[in-house]
């Protein structure tokens, strides 16, 4: 969900929409603050303080790798990747089995059509398909990052030519489930099979929606200002949890409103708002300061795991945080010293899988990662 891998090197992994910058301003020390703090991250895969995680797993080996959700079945794993040595240029769609993979010698099935970026894949109901959004029909070149200003803020695009497509595991597109102008992306589905929630800005702002399976019955969820996304359902599919970075001065609407006319985003401040999956009973979950993203639900329905750097003295320190959904309770999962994030329970709440900079040698290489889930 939802974006945080390329842009910017020194957050180490900047997704196209996840969006996670989080200072407003940076210099030419933060890749140096960064390449001394991950010399610390070379230490091993487990951290003493982190008792959440057992029987930790390393599953790939190089480049950026996130977004990695678990099948209905439990076996199997999609993820979105840039390794230039599997031969993609931006990130694509990836999948394996976790009980054979091997990608420390082995590229993993690759889903997407390897054209265009992709982001944000999610498996179907049946586990024979995926969904995930791709700006293929738009170009079939990787489109360009934004230009990185010396002192300005970390700016996201949004790309236009996102739509969201159904693959078969072959690779092969059956549906092209949204038609819009303009982005749509960020589409994850709910535990019962039933529904799509993802990002669009085709009222002219970011907002969630939620469609039927086959992408019929479109209705918007959010409607205030700002951006609203990388959304989840809750397992039992009554409520979403996303991410949300809404303006509140007329200084800071004017600005969002003016990037957002020019296709980008500056995800300086995100929090977690949490509400029935109709958008009724909506209400602001953290109020943390600094990036606060990658929601997901605990599988007791009653939690939410999620990254946040608002510990960190610098911008890219992320950690994985877990918080009751009346906001109550707030505890540390992950300890590595530069980046965790994208934390995903398997269905059958045994499992967890989440990408961290740790065991990376002090690269830029962002990982994934799994554990057994111990609560």
């Amino acid at each position: 969900m939802h974006t945080l891998l390329k842009n910017l090197k020194f957050f180490v992994l900047i997704i196209p929409f996840i969006a996670c910058s989080t200072e407003s301003k940076h210099n030419e020390n933060d890749e140096a603050d960064q390449a001394e703090v991950a010399q610390d991250s070379v230490v091993s895969l487990l951290y003493p303080e982190e008792t959440h995680f057992k029987n930790i797993k390393q599953l790939t080996f190089g480049a950026d790798n996130a977004e990695a959700y678990w099948s209905f079945d439990n076996s199997k794993v999609v993820f979105q990747s840039n390794n230039k040595e599997w031969g993609v240029q931006c990130d694509q769609i990836y999948a394996f089995d976790l009980a054979t993979a091997d990608m420390a010698n082995k590229i993993p099935d690759l889903i997407s059509t390897g054209k265009g970026r992709t982001t944000c894949a999610y498996f179907m109901p049946g586990d024979s398909t995926i969904v995930y959004a791709s700006t293929h029909l738009g170009d079939d070149a990787c489109p360009p990052n934004p230009e990185r200003t010396p002192g300005g803020k970390y700016l996201w695009p949004i790309y236009t030519t996102y739509d969201i497509f159904v693959a078969d595991l072959e690779g092969n597109i059956t549906v092209q489930l949204t038609n819009e102008p303009g982005y749509d992306a960020e589409a994850t589905v709910s535990p019962n099979g039933d529904k799509i929630v993802f990002t669009s800005d085709r009222t002219g702002d970011l907002e969630l929606y939620t469609m039927d399976i086959d992408g019929s019955n479109v209705k918007q969820i959010t409607t205030e200002l700002g951006y609203d996304g990388g959304a989840f359902f809750s397992p039992d599919g009554s409520k979403l949890i996303f991410r949300s970075s809404r303006p509140e001065t007329d200084e800071e609407k004017k600005e969002y409103q003016d990037l957002l006319s020019q296709g980008l985003v500056a995800p300086t401040n995100m929090e977690l708002y949490i509400c029935n999956a109709d958008g009724s009973d909506l209400r602001k979950l953290t109020d943390l300061g600094k990036a606060n993203w990658a929601p997901f639900f605990h599988p007791s329905g009653e939690k939410v795991i999620f990254a946040s750097n608002h510990k960190g003295k610098r911008g890219f320190e992320f950690n994985l945080f877990m918080i009751n959904i009346d906001g109550t309770g707030l505890e540390q999962i992950s300890h590595d010293s530069v980046f965790d994030a994208f934390p995903m329970f398997s269905p059958d709440g045994k499992k967890i899988i989440f990408s961290s900079n740790r065991n990376n040698g002090g690269t830029h290489d962002t990982n994934l990662f799994v554990a057994d889930w111990v609560d």
